[in-house]
């Protein structure tokens, strides 16, 4: 006698909301860290010499970024989940990189943090998505 086990393929009410406050934990830390870099590129003085210019290049890119992913986890099936991991993965490498490059400059502390969190944010909801 062969038996066979039946599985759900349908997430569980608890699954479901967990997914829905990673993604919104995921979107918030995009729009925060949006913030913080287009603040500090502000801030930063235009034509003040090639490091200001990165720094204040990768500020604006980050915000651009951080932006574009929130919009893509606040659309109902807007993308598919490949199009998803694939803005998570660029959100975490821009952050990371942004940071670094934050890590450099006194008075960017709190802009670097920002990136890191929002890098932390976006790995954790590319796990949830496995």
């Amino acid at each position: 006698m062969t038996t066979t086990h039946t599985t759900s393929s349908t997430p569980s009410q608890q699954e479901l909301v967990q997914f829905l406050e990673d993604r919104f934990a995921c979107a918030q830390a995009c729009t925060e860290c949006a913030r913080a870099c287009a603040l500090r590129a502000s801030l930063v003085d235009v034509g003040g010499g090639e490091e200001q210019d990165l720094l204040r290049r990768r500020g604006i890119m980050c915000a651009e970024v951080c932006d574009a992913t929130c919009r893509v986890l606040s659309e109902q099936n807007s993308q598919d989940e490949a199009g998803i991991r694939t803005q998570l993965a660029w959100c975490v490498t821009v952050c990371l990189e942004t940071a670094h490059v934050f890590d450099r400059h006194p008075g960017a502390e709190q802009a670097a943090d920002a990136c890191r969190t929002c890098a932390k944010a976006c790995g954790e909801f590319t796990a949830v998505l496995d």
